[in-house]
């Protein structure tokens, strides 16, 4: 089976032909982000081409199918594009729907993608969060968790985002144990994303992730997007917003009432065959 391996800002996939691909893609997905017996990667995005547009499917480390990733979406197209599968300016449909990218070379194994998230999902009942009655948006929303009062902004960029902010960048041991408990809330009935976000000016925030299905990430591409959103939404940061992660940058735009864009770099790392029974 081919497959190839790319990441981006430190969060990494593996990048599988659908065609040829055994029937179980969240078995297939768990043996290959084994870091031990396996590849190792956050994800696998299993994707077809066509010449002018690509689709994919992406299964998280532990099995569970994602609606989207940005970074994943990213490497995707980066890949797709130097092989010359697509023409640097094409279509990634995904179970979030069409998104437009933009894919510039820097260099054999570096790529400068750009990419169109579409609006953010304000609305409550589409996130989806368990609130009765449903809120547009969910800005402020105050959670009590084993003995913490929490205060949340929920968003969706087609995959489900919880935010919160803090002073200072989160130590590992509070990323992990309130990521985890939000994770799987009752609150999130698809789970959540979760970011931590720290505000540095107008222009720039400061973010850490846990991932749905994953845990800890380095980056977000749709972490990232979904936390300019909240930033922007609690009247924090401008429209146009930095945001650095614990792997590097992303920027990001959300113009008012109109589509969010994302811009980041992506490497893309080997390309190789896998030779062992799945």
């Amino acid at each position: 089976m081919q497959l190839a391996k790319a990441h981006g800002l430190g969060n990494d996939f593996l990048l599988v032909p659908r065609r040829g691909a055994p029937d179980d893609l969240a078995a297939v997905t768990r043996r290959l982000c084994e870091r031990h017996v396996g590849v190792g990667a956050d994800g696998v995005i299993f994707y077809e081409a066509d010449g002018l547009r690509a689709s994919m499917r992406l299964f998280n480390a532990d099995g569970g199918e994602a609606e989207i990733s940005g970074n994943g979406l990213r490497c995707l197209s980066a890949y797709l594009v130097s092989s010359g599968a697509v023409p640097p300016v094409h279509v990634v449909t995904t179970a979030a729907g069409e998104k437009a990218v933009t894919v510039e070379t820097l260099e054999d194994s570096r790529f400068r993608v750009v990419t169109d998230l579409g609006a953010p999902i304000l609305e409550s009942d589409r996130i989806p969060v368990a609130l009765t009655p449903p809120r547009s948006p969910v800005v402020g929303h105050t959670l009590d968790l084993d003995g913490r009062r929490l205060t949340l902004t929920l968003t969706s960029m087609g995959n489900p985002h919880c935010a919160m902010f803090y002073d200072e960048p989160v130590s590992d041991e509070t990323l992990r144990s309130l990521g985890a408990a939000l994770e799987r809330h009752a609150l999130f009935p698809n789970r959540t994303n979760v970011e931590f976000i720290t505000v540095v000016s107008r222009r720039e925030i400061r973010v850490r992730f846990w991932e749905r299905g994953v845990g800890y990430t380095r980056a977000s591409g749709t972490g990232a997007a979904s936390a300019a959103v909240a930033s922007i939404l609690n009247g924090r940061t401008d429209r146009d917003v930095r945001v650095v992660c614990d792997g590097g940058v992303l920027e990001v735009s959300w113009p008012e009432g109109g589509i969010l864009r994302q811009t980041g770099e992506v490497e893309l790392l080997f390309i190789g065959e896998w030779r062992a029974a799945l």
